[in-house]
C-alpha cells in the first residue's frame, strides 16, 4: 500500500498557497502517463476534458462525455500514489441542477479513486459549487476562458473584464471552492485575482503571477496538433522522436533487419 503521509491532499493543496510555494498541475489521461507525472513529482493532476481534443479529435471539449471522463479517469486514479488527482465535469454536467450534479460527481470519486472535481463557472455556478462541497465532494472552480462555453465566448479569446472575473472567482471561493484555474487572463488581472483570494489560482495563459500552473502533457511534450498556444512552452519535441522511431522500425522491417537474432527465440 503506498504512504499515504506522502499523498497530496486537498488540505495540503490550498497550504501550499499559504507556504507560498508554487503548485504544478499536468493533465493526464491514461495509466502509463499518469505514473510517470506522478513518479516525476507533480504536485496534482487534471483529468481534462481537454481529451475530447487531444485524445478524441475533436474540434473543441463539448463531445467528450461523463462515462468516457469516467472511464479514463480511473486509470489514472489507479495509476497515482502521491499526487492530488483533479477529474473535469464535461458539459453539460454541471448545468444540469444541483442534484444531478451532485450523483454525477459522485460517480466520478466512487468509480475513479480520484479525489476532486473541477467545474467550468463562478458566480453562476456557486450554488451548485456550494452543494458538491457540502455533499463532501472538494471542487476546483474555472473561471476566465472557458472551452465549455466557447460558442457563447465567440471562440477561444482572452478574458479582460476585471469585474466579471474578480466576482466570479469570489464566488466560487466563497461557495467552498477550494482552487480555481484562470485561463487566458492578462497577467496583471491574474495577479490581481490571486491576491484578492486566499484559495490557490492555477493558471494557464495567465502570466506568473498565478499560485501554481497547469498545462496539458501533450503540448508539454511536443505532442501537438496543428495549433500550439501562445502560452504554451514546449519542453519535449516527442512528435519528432516518435516519428523518427516509428520511421526506422518501418524501414527495419521491410529491410529485414528487424527483428534480428537478438530478438527471436530458439
Amino acid at each position: 500500500m503506498a504512504n499515504q503521509s506522502n499523498r497530496m491532499t486537498v488540505p495540503k493543496f490550498m497550504k501550499m498557497k499559504t507556504d507560498k510555494k508554487k503548485i504544478t498541475m499536468l493533465t493526464a489521461y491514461d495509466y502509463t502517463m499518469a505514473s510517470m507525472l506522478d513518479d516525476a513529482g507533480v504536485d496534482s493532476i487534471l483529468v481534462g476534458d481537454s481529451m475530447a481534443m487531444v485524445v478524441q479529435g475533436h474540434d473543441t471539449t463539448l463531445p467528450v462525455t461523463l462515462d468516457e471522463m469516467i472511464y479514463h479517469a480511473e486509470m489514472v486514479g489507479r495509476a497515482v500514489k502521491r499526487a492530488l488527482t483533479i477529474v473535469d465535469l464535461p458539459f453539460p454536467t454541471n448545468h444540469l441542477g444541483v442534484h444531478k450534479t451532485i450523483e454525477m460527481a459522485g460517480r466520478v470519486l466512487k468509480e475513479t479513486g480520484c479525489q476532486s472535481v473541477k467545474l467550468e463557472g463562478g458566480a453562476e455556478q456557486a450554488d451548485v459549487i456550494q452543494a458538491l462541497v457540502s455533499a463532501g465532494i472538494p471542487v476546483m472552480a474555472h473561471v476566465g476562458l472557458r472551452p465549455q462555453s466557447v460558442h457563447t465566448m465567440g471562440g477561444y479569446k482572452v478574458q479582460r473584464n476585471e469585474e466579471v472575473l474578480l466576482e466570479d472567482a469570489q464566488s466560487a471561493e466563497s461557495a467552498g471552492a477550494y482552487g480555481i484555474v484562470l485561463e487566458c487572463i492578462p497577467n496583471d488581472l491574474a495577479k490581481k485575482v490571486s491576491e484578492a483570494l486566499t484559495i490557490p489560482t492555477i493558471g494557464i495563459g495567465a502570466g506568473p503571477h498565478c499560485d501554481g500552473q497547469v498545462l496539458v502533457v501533450n503540448d508539454l511534450l511536443g505532442m501537438p496538433s496543428d495549433y500550439v498556444p501562445r502560452f504554451v512552452k514546449q519542453f519535449a519535441n516527442l512528435k519528432t522522436v516518435i516519428h523518427d522511431a516509428a520511421s526506422e522500425y518501418i524501414d527495419e522491417v521491410r529491410d529485414g533487419t528487424f527483428p534480428a537474432k537478438e530478438h527471436s527465440f530458439k
